[in-house]
């Protein structure tokens, strides 16, 4: 019986995709649930999956096609044949990890890769730039390396090429090796949506300092407490998800949106977090903040983080959002601008804690301080509003009584 193999149904936020890599060729058998293809969107990385046992008998769409959604990718013929003595073979060098040498006569080069449990474009990539795929980070089921994950590793890499004959003849005082890699549909998204911002908002950035010693203190005194009864560490971000959901709803405009001509306010708070991957930012969203509890909001922050460093976030998890936290300080920056998210109209940039010199009360004291930064559109928001709006995280933050009592 034959089946189309059809890529996954797309939400409407998702245009199209871009075949990534086929993990099967054709005529391989494969059993129930294996990954038949991997299908890159703008956000995230689909699988596509056997249907039942049987063999992969056509691919329709190849390796960098663009496809809509529920588009007819491949055939696939539903039967419980066994696997040939090919498909064995290929799949026990898989399990045993057979490096892979390919003779490149013209250059005199003898190239070895290790699979890793490659698909066929990854592991032509890999040989291609002679690269080792222990080092790569696998994105794809059972640590399958990815065409992307190939693609994302050489962008993230110095690689030392050999120059040309023509190139050392001209410039042998000087060799200055480049390599050319495709730029990843993720990253290329991220790269129109930055643009898009700068162009169509009028963004500015207020920014304020807070105290974090009333939050340090609470952490050491009840930490090993809430880890204990919520199976969850009390980190930084819960408290900061929260202040923002009550100042957001003392200032309903900053959770609001512009739509064409019209101003959309939402009655609900969709946080964002922004988490970093080597695949570039991603913004999962902690649907209705405000009915969640602070350890539920840790169990969130910490599932989605994990998530999404293993690209496993679905679309719907990236979806909406109405208001953003960015946490630079993780990465040890003191002090930045953050970008807004569109179409939310603020968003709120955490720094590092540094031990300063403040003075309080009319002595100088050290204290665990933290820059704040508020991007927000001035279309929308004006700057009495945003001033007020991060004046009210900072007062909750350095008095954690107020989250409680919603002050």
């Amino acid at each position: 019986m034959t089946i189309e193999i059809k890529s996954p149904t797309f939400p409407e936020s998702v245009a199209d995709g871009t075949v990534a890599n086929w993990v099967k060729k054709e005529g391989e058998s494969v059993a129930q649930d294996e990954i038949l293809a991997e299908i890159e969107t703008d956000k995230v990385v689909l699988e596509v999956v056997a249907p039942s046992d049987g063999v992969l008998t056509k691919i329709i769409k190849n390796e960098g096609d663009i496809v809509n959604s529920a588009e007819v990718i491949g055939q696939f013929d539903e039967t419980a044949a066994a696997l040939n003595e090919q498909d064995k073979t290929s799949k026990k060098a898989d399990e045993t990890n057979t490096p892979i040498i390919k003779k490149e006569e013209e250059q005199g080069v003898k190239i070895e890769a290790n699979t890793k449990k490659s698909g066929p474009a990854a592991k032509k990539l890999i040989v291609e730039n002679n690269l080792d795929s222990s080092l790569i980070k696998a994105s794809g089921k059972d640590q399958r390396i990815t065409k992307a994950d190939v693609i994302n590793h050489l962008e993230s890499s110095v690689v030392s090429l050999e120059p040309s004959p023509s190139a050392s003849s001209s410039t042998n005082s000087s060799l200055r090796p480049e390599k050319r890699v495709p730029m990843s549909r993720l990253r290329n998204t991220i790269a129109k949506r930055l643009v898009s911002v700068q162009q169509e908002t009028a963004m500015l950035t207020t920014f304020n300092e807070v105290d974090m010693l009333p939050i340090k203190e609470l952490r050491a005194k009840y930490g090993q407490e809430f880890e204990k009864e919520h199976g969850v560490k009390l980190g930084f971000m819960g408290f900061f998800v929260v202040a923002a959901v009550q100042a957001l709803k003392k200032f309903p405009v900053v959770n609001a949106s512009i739509d064409g001509s019209d101003v959309v306010y939402h009655g609900y708070q969709d946080i964002g977090v922004a988490v970093s991957t080597e695949r570039g930012l991603v913004v999962p969203v902690i649907k209705d903040a405000d009915a969640k509890s602070l350890p539920e909001l840790e169990k969130s922050i910490v599932e989605y983080s994990e998530k999404a460093r293993d690209t496993k976030l679905t679309i719907e998890e990236m979806q909406g959002g109405t208001f953003t936290i960015s946490n630079g300080g993780v990465f040890g920056s003191l002090l930045s601008t953050p970008i807004l998210n569109a179409p939310q109209t603020a968003i709120l940039g955490m720094h590092s804690i540094q031990e300063r010199p403040v003075a309080m009360n009319g002595e100088v004291v050290i204290r665990p301080m933290m820059y704040l930064a508020m991007s927000y559109d001035h279309r929308l928001l004006d700057g009495k509003e945003a001033v007020r709006f991060l004046v009210s995280i900072k007062e909750q933050l350095e008095s954690p009584e107020r989250l409680l009592l919603n002050l």
